[in-house]
């Protein structure tokens, strides 16, 4: 679906179906006084006076066929007083959502904002018009997605609407709205890819595939300054990646570590780097996972799926926006599996950085591997700052709640920054401690460190555990996604999130105000 602008005034409006926004117990007319000329049948329509704007109700109301605007879909937001911060904006975002999907059972190809009820909302919502229409445009657009990779065809599913339009009473658009619109459909096309790859079933999505997805991304984006680099069995052997090759061991999938560089002209400075867990399948490896739910682990590569659809996002943003800094994504894929040369509870492996770590459990894998890939991260590119995301650890979801991240951090701007954008996104994350204690229940008797300790605080012991591996000095920070990956919601059909994309934007943009130079 297509982001378009129609100027000029009412009389020059024309759509299926526009948006109106109702907030509970208050009068219709604010809420289609903007939209009178184009639809007078309004006046007169029995549905807008029985309508109540109760939070998520949506109604369709009709009017005369011939008319410029024939449908009007008017959507609920709840109490005007209830309606502004985090969970005020959901709402709004799944009601527009909704109504897209309504629109396209409904068979509409073209659907409508008015930018007055915009300006009217935007204060509600503490944002400026064009953020918002920002968030209305995405929305509309995560509201469409669906994943029908595989499916036959038999069953043929209704098309998108062709577009979308925000409706403006001057002669030209706003240019501010023109760009957040374009922001919104780069966040979508990221935020596609992410979700595409994590609901891949996992005999397509290797680590392969996601070595050469990216090949792909960058050749796509070469222009503009993207490349791609990709390490195999050998060149991890010889770099002594020897925690990232003992969770591969046990697959027939050979690993890949996945490294996207993004330097267009102009970032200068020491790039940011984004580190994604990208274990394509996840059985827990010798310490074997139960059945229930083990179908969900194709989804434990949601991380690196992150981190490439922000590389996707920057692409679409390119050339009129780049980043101030070069940045750089590193992904370690593989799966985790059982077999003849699996690691066994109580090897120990010798982990790029020199650490060695006895592995006390399989199944807590990821950790593994991002310390080989932070450590090379580091050694290769020197960042002024590292963020790593990851599908980590159950623990977090039993901390936080389904569709929460967990955040950990050693630098207080940078988890402000990481806070406050994922909170103003919808990708809510709330901050956890690195506490030196720790230490002493990853402590080995035979080695430098344990991969796994006490089931009690487990997901602030896999975040200690990665602190390990980061160098002194280092900004860095940790984003466990476990228990936001996956859901189902007006703007998420049931699968995969992309939870991060819009956090790691965020944070690439304003990589100045938090980044080491």
């Amino acid at each position: 679906m297509d982001i378009r602008f129609q100027a000029g005034g009412s009389g020059r409006w024309k759509a299926d179906a526009a948006l109106a926004f109702f907030f509970e117990g208050e009068g219709p007319e604010q809420a289609v006084s903007a939209l009178e000329q184009a639809a007078p049948w309004l006046g007169i329509a029995p549905a807008l006076r029985d309508y109540r704007g109760r939070k998520g109700e949506m109604t369709v109301m009709y009017g005369p066929a011939a008319m410029d605007l024939p449908r009007v879909v008017a959507l609920g937001l709840g109490a005007r007083e209830k309606a502004g911060g985090e969970d005020g904006l959901t709402a709004l975002r799944h009601a527009v959502g909704g109504a897209l999907r309504l629109c396209r059972e409904h068979g509409l190809e073209s659907v409508a904002v008015d930018m007055p009820s915009v300006e009217r909302l935007a204060p509600v919502y503490g944002l400026d018009a064009s953020l918002l229409a920002r968030e209305i445009a995405l929305s509309a657009l995560l509201g469409l997605y669906r994943y029908e990779r595989w499916r036959s065809g038999q069953d043929a599913s209704p098309a998108d609407p062709r577009w979308l339009a925000f409706l403006f009473r001057e002669e030209h658009a706003d240019d501010a709205v023109r760009e957040a619109a374009r922001l919104a459909e780069a966040e979508a096309a990221g935020l596609y890819l992410a979700r595409d790859l994590a609901n891949g079933p996992a005999n397509e999505v290797t680590p392969s595939f996601m070595a050469s997805t990216a090949e792909e991304l960058a050749a796509r984006y070469a222009e503009y300054g993207m490349s791609c680099r990709i390490l195999g069995p050998g060149e991890l052997e010889e770099r002594n990646m020897g925690a990232f090759l003992a969770v591969a061991g046990g697959a027939e999938q050979e690993p890949r570590l996945v490294a996207l560089e993004y330097a267009p002209r102009g970032a200068e400075g020491r790039p940011v780097v984004l580190v994604g867990k990208g274990i394509t399948f996840d059985s827990g490896g010798i310490s074997l996972k139960p059945s229930a739910g083990m179908a969900e682990m194709k989804g434990d590569m949601s991380g690196a799926a992150a981190v490439m659809g922000v590389f996707e996002a920057m692409g679409r943003l390119a050339p009129q926006w780049t980043p101030p800094c070069p940045v750089v994504g590193v992904m370690p894929c593989t799966e985790n599996m059982p077999g003849g040369r699996a690691t066994r509870p109580g090897d120990i492996v010798v982990a790029m950085s020199g650490r060695s770590i006895e592995i006390v459990n399989t199944d807590a894998e990821g950790r593994l591997v991002l310390a080989d890939a932070m450590t090379y991260a580091q050694k290769t590119w020197n960042p002024g700052g590292m963020i790593d995301i990851a599908t980590l650890t159950g623990a977090c979801a039993v901390a936080l709640g389904k569709g929460n991240a967990g955040l950990f951090a050693n630098d207080d701007a940078l988890a402000d920054m990481l806070h406050a954008a994922g909170c103003s996104l919808g990708e809510r994350n709330w901050r956890l401690p690195v506490w030196e204690s720790s230490r002493e229940i990853l402590k080995s008797n035979v080695a430098d460190m344990l991969n796994s300790g006490a089931r009690e605080g487990g997901a602030l012991h896999a975040a200690f555990f990665l602190s390990c591996f980061v160098e002194e000095g280092m900004r860095w920070a940790h984003l466990d996604i476990a228990a936001a990956d996956a859901g189902e919601s007006p703007i998420n059909a049931k699968g995969a999130t992309g939870f991060g994309v819009r956090t790691l934007l965020d944070a690439v943009r304003s990589a100045q105000q938090w980044r080491l130079n």
